[in-house]
């Protein structure tokens, strides 16, 4: 009689693992993209990322306790999760979702600064504040997480060594942020949370 090649040791000892340790990837970065969707409002999109995570880790956990005497399952599972955190970091880094308040405080004059930032179709708010050493500017804007790169290397170039602070919003209404000559789905996903809101 034939061998059932689910209990073969091909299966048992090859196969198996890299199931349970693609299976765990897959849940880890769905995991990460849900808690990010849930940060930013996706609250129609978030819960079914959840759906999927929760039913991928159930298969995973299913076959650690089917084969509690293979090691390399829990060797898989754990290498699995890892692999799924570094995976889902990666994927909210190229997502790039949402906006951010980008503060700056410049060390030097800011005048050429603003007028380059303006220029590049950033929105750009200056408020004179007292610092140690007297008055300076500060400035404010509201920007596309995708535009930060490009935002903080013109503050490098016109005042290099300026004090930035960059924090994440939840909502925006309103307000002016610059075209784009492209659009990705996180843009639309981005659009229609915004519409429902």
């Amino acid at each position: 009689m034939e061998p059932n090649f689910m209990n073969s040791d091909l299966f048992t000892w090859v196969l198996l693992p890299l199931l349970i340790f693609f299976a765990r990837i897959m849940d880890v970065s769905i995991g990460t993209m849900r808690l990010i969707f849930v940060s930013k409002g996706f609250k129609y999109l978030a819960p079914l990322l959840g759906f999927f995570e929760v039913i991928i880790w159930l298969l995973a956990i299913g076959q650690i306790m089917q084969n509690l005497n293979n090691i390399l399952c829990y060797l898989a599972y754990g290498l699995g999760f890892a692999a799924g955190n570094y995976i889902g970091i990666l994927l909210e880094e190229k997502m790039s979702i949402g906006t951010v308040l980008v503060r700056v405080i410049p060390k030097l004059n800011a005048d050429e600064l603003i007028a380059t930032l303006r220029e590049k179709n950033f929105a750009v708010s200056a408020i004179i504040i007292e610092g140690m050493k007297g008055s300076i500017k500060m400035l404010l804007s509201i920007i596309n997480r995708k535009d930060i790169d490009e935002y903080i290397q013109t503050v490098n170039q016109y005042n290099p060594n300026a004090f930035y602070t960059i924090e994440d919003i939840k909502a925006v209404k309103e307000g002016y942020f610059r075209s784009h000559r492209t659009f990705s789905a996180f843009d639309h996903l981005n659009f229609l949370r915004r519409k429902g809101k």
